[in-house]
């Protein structure tokens, strides 16, 4: 097959690909290019992440397509069910990014408790003492309650890291259960049960931290708006690594301004890869370019993820 990686694959992908015999090009084509050049170079398949996308233009110009293949757990920037009814096979990596993203938001997290991006930011050019005076307010993650909105791969993989540092966990999805969590520790595998609530209103009072794992919604609609932080403890601290448009940003800049939010992490943003300069600006919120499978360990495991399906897609047509 002959495969274009858009978006890039690790050299441990691309290595296994070739070595099955297929050949992997990695030259960046821009988004209004990538038909015609999935056409005249005669591409079998392409391999994306979040940057380019395959929508049905794209699906309906290139006839001789035959893979779309996603590095990484979400699939909106793919036409996934018009391309299936095309005759398409598509494939994600749905596994392989759930521990960077766990652990940027713990990073997230532990930033955000003690003003870390923004006494990076002034720390050269602020006065010392008046800088020490502003930061001296910081809280412990140990004892805090973290809700965790959407509980597959990632969210599982962070309730272990904030289990481990002490936090409380209540995770929000459509099935209420009972979820252990299996923590690893010096050799030792624990089994702590976690509450999964259905119902979002009922908790959101309770958390002093939220993080977000949810794909964006079919309807375009915010998971937290106007309502939801109506609803929330004073002082709470958010993070978003899921998809930009599941917090509403404007109502999220008003919360800010009130203090219901004491403060902000976000990966992903609605207008990526331009983002509202209110936010990336806002003292009270910590920014980083939509990094959270970007870790050499999980790129490569998405790298061999991709090859393995692919490599068996290829048998098997």
């Amino acid at each position: 097959m002959k495969i274009l990686a858009n978006d890039g694959i690790s050299e441990l992908g691309k290595m296994l690909l070739e070595a099955a015999g297929h050949h992997v090009s990695t030259s960046k084509v821009a988004q209004e290019e990538l038909a015609n050049t999935i056409n005249q170079q005669g591409f079998d398949a392409v391999l994306v992440r979040s940057a380019t996308t395959v929508r049905q233009v794209v699906i309906d110009a290139c006839p001789g397509l035959k893979l779309i293949g996603r590095g990484g757990v979400g699939m909106d920037n793919i036409d996934v069910a018009y391309a299936r009814e095309k005759g398409l096979t598509v494939i994600n990596t749905p596994a392989s990014s759930s521990q960077s993203v766990a652990e940027l938001v713990m990073g997230q997290l532990f930033s955000i408790s003690r003003f870390l991006n923004d006494s990076f930011k002034n720390i050269e050019t602020g006065d010392f003492s008046t800088l020490k005076k502003n930061y001296a307010k910081g809280v412990e993650l140990r004892g805090k309650t973290l809700g965790i909105i959407g509980f597959g791969r990632i969210g599982q993989s962070l309730a272990a890291y904030a289990l481990g540092v002490g936090m409380k966990v209540i995770a929000i999805e459509r099935r209420a259960r009972i979820q252990p969590i299996h923590l690893k520790i010096a050799g030792q595998t624990l089994e702590i049960p976690v509450k999964v609530v259905a119902n979002l209103a009922e908790v959101i009072g309770q958390l002093d931290y939220i993080s977000i794992h949810v794909p964006k919604q079919p309807d375009g609609a915010a998971v937290i708006g106007p309502k939801e932080f109506a609803l929330m403890k004073k002082g709470v601290r958010l993070v978003n690594t899921a998809r930009g448009g599941v917090i509403e940003e404007s109502a999220l800049l008003a919360a800010l301004e009130d203090g219901t939010v004491a403060a902000a992490a976000l990966d992903v943003y609605e207008n990526e890869p331009n983002p509202m300069q209110a936010l990336i600006a806002h003292p009270k919120i910590a920014c980083t370019p939509h990094i959270g499978a970007a870790t050499i360990e999980a790129q490569d495991r998405i790298g061999e993820e991709l090859a393995e399906l692919i490599i068996a897609f290829a048998k098997e047509a």
